[in-house]
Formats: C-alpha cells, sequence, structure tokens
C-alpha cells in the first residue's frame, strides 16, 4: 500500500532491498539457509535405517522404530543391522522393498563390511571414504555441520542478549554505573579462557551445554563495548531527552527508542560471531576439548586427519565443508555491513 500511495519505502525495506542486491551475499544466505535446513532433516539424509519398509505384506517405519531381526527372517531378537546382505536379500525378495535414504550410514554407524581396512577411500558405499574407526565420513559431516551450526547459533544469540543488556547499562546510564562495570569487565577479561576450559573439562563430563555456557562467560564482552558507545551517543540526542519530557521511564526510553536506533553493530556482526563461534568448537574439538567423545563434530574430523596423514580425503572433505560454511557467513556479513551503511543509502 506505501508503495502504491507513493509513501517512501522503511528504513528496514531499504536496507534489505540493498543487500538483496548485492548478489553475492544474497545467494550466500540463500546457500546457508537451505544447508542448514538440509541438515536439520540429518536423519533424512544419512542413516542407516530404511525411511518405509515393506515385509510379508506389512508396512514398518524403522526410521521411527526399532524392529527386532526376526521380524525379517533372522535369528535374534537384537535390532536389525539393515546394512547386513543377509537382511537386505530379505528385503530384495517379490514383495518386499526398502526405501532407504541417500547416504545409508548413521554417524556412529561402523561398516562392518568393508572391502578394505579402515581409513577406506571413497568408494560405491562410503561416498567420502570412512574414517579410522570405519564411520562413514559423509554422515560425520553432515551431522558435524548441523552440531557446529546451531552451536554457533546459540551462541551467538547468548552473547548477544548478555552483551545488548550490558552495553546498554553501560552507555545509558553512565556515570559510576558504567565505570564500576568497565572495571569488572576488565578484570573478567583478564582471565585465561583457555586454562579455565582445560580445568572444566578435567573435573566435569564433557558437553555441549557446559562448552556452551563456559563460552558464553566471555563472548558477549566485545559486542558490549559497540552496544555502550551506540548508547553513549544516542542518550544525548533530542528524541530522548523529549521522551524523559514526556515522562517516560529508563526502560521505555531504552526499549523503545534508544535501543532499536543502536541495534546496527550488533546487526552487522551477527554472521561474523558465528563465524567465530564455529571457529571455537572446532578448535576446542581438535584439542580434544569439546563435544564428548563420539559425537560427531568438525574439529575432530581434523584431528583424524592429523593422525592420518594418508587419509587424505578426511582433511579434504572436512577443511572444504569448513571453508564453505566460514565464506558464506563472511560474504553474509560483508553484505548486511554495506546494507545497513547509511553512507551507502539510496539518494
Amino acid at each position: 500500500m506505501a508503495k502504491e500511495a507513493g509513501l517512501p519505502a522503511s528504513p528496514g525495506r531499504r536496507a534489505w532491498l540493498r543487500f538483496k542486491r548485492n548478489r553475492l551475499g544474497f545467494w550466500s544466505l540463500a546457500v546457508f539457509s537451505a544447508l542448514l535446513v538440509l541438515s536439520l532433516g540429518a536423519e533424512l539424509l544419512s542413516n542407516d535405517k530404511p525411511l518405509l519398509a515393506r515385509y510379508d505384506g506389512h508396512w514398518y517405519l524403522p526410521i521411527l522404530k526399532n524392529v527386532p531381526e526376526t521380524t525379517f527372517g533372522g535369528d535374534f531378537q537384537t535390532p536389525t543391522d539393515y546394512l547386513d546382505p543377509f537382511i537386505q536379500q530379505q528385503f530384495a525378495r517379490p514383495g518386499n522393498f526398502a526405501l532407504y535414504p541417500p547416504n545409508r550410514y548413521y554417524y556412529s554407524t561402523i561398516n562392518y563390511f568393508a572391502k578394505e581396512p579402515n581409513p577406506a577411500p571413497p568408494s560405491r558405499d562410503n561416498w567420502l571414504g570412512t574414517d579410522d574407526r570405519g564411520r562413514d565420513v559423509l554422515a560425520r559431516l553432515i551431522y558435524g555441520f548441523r552440531i557446529s551450526v546451531l552451536f554457533g547459533l546459540a551462541l551467538t544469540v547468548v552473547g548477544v542478549v548478555l552483551g545488548v543488556v550490558t552495553g546498554a547499562v553501560q552507555g545509558f546510564f553512565g556515570g559510576k554505573t558504567d565505570l564500576a562495570f568497565q572495571r569488572l569487565i576488565e578484570i573478567w577479561s583478564s582471565m585465561p579462557e583457555l586454562y579455565l576450559l582445560i580445568i572444566f573439562a578435567a573435573v566435569f563430563e564433557p558437553s555441549i551445554a557446559l562448552l556452551l555456557v563456559l563460552l558464553s562467560l566471555f563472548g558477549w564482552m566485545g559486542l558490549s563495548d559497540y552496544v555502550r558507545a551506540e548508547f553513549l551517543r544516542n542518550r544525548q540526542l533530542d528524541y530522548v531527552r523529549a521522551a524523559r519530557a514526556l515522562g517516560l521511564s529508563s526502560w521505555q526510553i531504552i526499549t523503545r527508542h534508544v535501543l532499536p536506533n543502536s541495534l546496527t553493530p550488533v546487526v552487522t556482526f551477527l554472521p561474523f560471531r558465528v563465524s567465530a563461534a564455529i571457529l571455537a568448537l572446532t578448535s576446542l574439538d581438535f584439542l580434544g576439548l569439546g563435544v564428548p567423545p563420539g559425537t560427531p563434530s568438525l574439529g575432530e574430523l581434523l584431528a583424524q586427519g592429523k593422525e592420518n596423514i594418508d587419509a587424505w580425503w578426511i582433511s579434504l572433505s572436512t577443511f572444504a565443508v569448513l571453508v564453505i560454511t566460514l565464506l558464506l557467513l563472511t560474504f553474509m556479513g560483508d553484505a548486511l555491513r554495506d546494507a545497513l551503511d547509511p553512507r551507502k543509502a539510496d539518494r
């Protein structure tokens, strides 16, 4: 309606149009979003269980419910190993079939029927080869990418919330409040983060939640400085003084007036913060201080590549996934920075 009436577009829409005109950034966002959506359905893309099965006139959903081996003519009541040649022959009989995911391996599945010793090179069965334990590299990359991106997004959200809150309090109230927070931040930033991670990894059982909490304790300080500077600048403007004269509370002024006009650096740095979080998780996993053993991660695959130099497919594929992910986030960050830059606004 605004366009039909000849009214100018809102600042948010103008920023989106500038972002959309940056082809590299826009397509990076589209590709990254598609990869993230696909990784959220990793169980449908890479799994050692069929999505749907029919045997002797009965239908089964093995991906949702474990089916004992005796159901398909086996000898044991244990969950069915659908990679077993006998089970595959049973489904090959007339009237029976099994609909498998594109990649027939879960991230923890060991290919006991591999024709070469582990780590095995890429083959028809394992498209990107296997690691030193016989697990499919492609499956671990898919699930590892999902964990890395979700961890990066979660760490970014927590860091942004803490950084915006502390920066807003410092910048808006200033004076002794700002001075006290600055001294506390200086003391807290001098803590040896890596040593604390090593200590907690030795005392507590490794987990993604523990790692998220520890990294969140230090990941908000950089963003807090930018928000503080924006609040210090914006609190002196006329619209803030007018709001004070109208009797609005400090909380109302912060949330309704100052904060929306101070979010430009926050939004601009979001893709770069996600990249930093993914790199942090990958580095800690590479050092053995990250996710619990057995959890698929890009850092653990890089560590395997370092220990198995001849298995080039492990390092090469993991490096490619990591580089592509970081490049997409970097292009998105550059396009977002240009879109929010007032010097590049449309005339």
